[in-house]
């Protein structure tokens, strides 16, 4: 069996508010075969999401030029918990898609990493409890009536979840809704999923996001024919990285990670990785597929 990429990328992202190396700040790992068809991998350390945004773009066009197909992995989720979309009134066939559109209309990222996350998360708990909820994390000289420092209260039978299910699934995955502090990919989603529409936007139908355009099912060749791209949520965490002399954590996770989707692909059981379990619930499959998203290697 063929292989379905020639390349694996995995992007550690940062919600830094300013420009950042080393530990804790965006790191982007490739895996690649050479001339020779044997796996090598290099990683980058820009200081800004400017600047890795403008190199992964770059990566992916090198990729395109030699015909070669990518898998990208970005360590936040794609997609928001179950009703996200109506409980903020967006229209739309596609949930996801108007989540997407609609945090790229209300998010600043400047180049220098200054950004209005936490305005963003105020203004969605304003739009849907008129309270601090259920966006919660942000400094306290950020603090407003509407997003608070802290947790301001458990979620509810009639809130919306606090999980997505394949936050569930990878027991130990943090919420969404959590803005600052360790873990927080509430931020990374926010500054991250404007990022990756841009690449989309840029690259068409060839680029295609996981599960919302692929499907929550085993890929194979005749699925990507005509597509340069995977985009897809990855849970570095997952996969026990230990660094190598010279590696910070999150260089040595993206490398792991990377070699791991790799391992997969080569021995030709990376497509079925795609896939939901057999005995997956279908609103669990439905729900990942038009709203939520999934983690790769996760399983339902």
């Amino acid at each position: 069996m063929s292989r379905l990429f020639s390349a694996y990328v995995i992007v550690d992202w940062s919600a830094a508010a300013k420009p950042s190396t080393g530990a804790d700040s965006v790191w982007i790992g490739v895996a690649k075969r050479d001339v020779r068809f044997r796996l090598t991998f290099e990683s980058h350390n820009p200081a800004t999401r400017a600047e890795a945004e403008k190199l992964l773009s770059a990566i992916l066009d090198d990729f395109k030029k030699r015909s070669e197909r990518a898998l990208v992995g970005f360590d936040f989720p794609l997609g928001f918990p179950r009703g996200f979309a109506k409980a903020l009134n967006l229209a739309g066939e596609h949930p996801w898609r108007a989540v997407w559109d609609q945090l790229d209309k209300m998010v600043k990222d400047k180049a220098d990493n200054t950004n209005n996350r936490f305005g963003v998360g105020s203004e969605i708990n304003r739009r849907m409890t008129g309270g601090p909820f259920p966006f919660w994390g942000c400094p306290p000289k950020d603090a407003l009536t509407t997003l608070q420092p802290k947790r301001t209260r458990p979620h509810g039978p009639d809130d919306l979840p606090e999980f997505r299910h394949a936050d569930i699934a990878a027991k130990g995955a943090a919420s969404i809704w959590k803005l600052y502090y360790n873990g927080s990919v509430g931020g990374q989603a926010i500054l991250g999923i404007p990022a990756v529409r841009r690449l989309k936007l840029a690259r068409g139908e060839a680029l295609k996001a996981y599960p919302f355009e692929t499907g929550f099912k085993a890929l194979t060749e005749a699925d990507l024919a005509g597509v340069d791209v995977v985009v897809t949520e990855v849970y570095p965490s997952l996969y026990k990285a230990q660094p190598m002399p010279g590696e910070v954590k999150d260089q040595a996770q993206v490398r792991v990670t990377a070699e791991h989707f790799a391992k997969l692909d080569e021995a030709g059981k990376l497509g079925a990785v795609f896939g939901p379990s057999k005995t997956a619930d279908p609103a669990v499959v439905a729900d990942a597929e038009t709203e939520e998203g999934w983690i790769l290697g996760v399983e339902a």
